[in-house]
């Protein structure tokens, strides 16, 4: 698909991101981020660049206001699961076994490079989270 800058563009004005600068700023932010990530492989190019944008200006304000510890790529695999409403079954496509999908959420498989990379675009994030 090709991108569009005044469907872009709308978008935005709907959203109207700015820097995220208070913990106020950052609620308002995250129901529409979850919204997005919802969709998953579905978005469209221009859903896709809101939502990279709209996760930089998140992450930026966390950086500089919050302590994290990386979390482990399977836990990390476990909140994206819950925070978009999804199930086990949701990531056969990438998986094709429940049992895999187990094992990695158990933390008895490591995710690969090619499968952090189909996650990465279907949660739309970087890929190296997942290693």
């Amino acid at each position: 698909m090709t991108f569009n800058a005044k469907i872009y563009g709308q978008l935005l004005s709907e959203t109207l991101p700015s820097t995220i600068e208070t913990e106020a700023d950052r609620q308002r932010v995250l129901p529409v981020i979850s919204d997005l990530m919802r969709k998953g492989a579905n978005l469209s190019p221009e859903e896709a660049r809101l939502l990279r944008l709209l996760v930089s200006l998140v992450a930026a304000y966390e950086a500089k206001s919050f302590s994290f510890e990386p979390l482990a790529p399977e836990v990390l695999l476990k909140t994206l699961i819950e925070e978009c409403e999804l199930k086990q079954k949701d990531l056969l496509p990438i998986f094709g076994s429940e049992g895999v999908i187990s094992d990695i959420l158990a933390g008895r498989r490591a995710i690969g490079k090619k499968k952090a990379q189909e996650l990465a675009e279907f949660f739309n994030v970087s890929y190296k989270l997942f290693l």
